[in-house]
């Protein structure tokens, strides 16, 4: 019963740890250009003139 009294916090810290880091990823723009990595790849960076 007394690990409840750690775990539930720690879960709920880890909790609000994990949203915080996802609103902070959607502010700054990471989730901005979801097709421009999946189409890089089709790109050939390597041309030899």
């Amino acid at each position: 019963m007394t690990a409840l009294l750690i775990l539930i916090p720690a879960a709920l810290f880890l909790g609000l740890l994990g949203l915080g880091a996802f609103l902070w990823a959607l502010r700054s723009g990471q989730f901005e250009d979801l097709d421009g990595a999946a189409e890089r790849i089709l790109y050939d960076d390597d041309l030899e003139c």
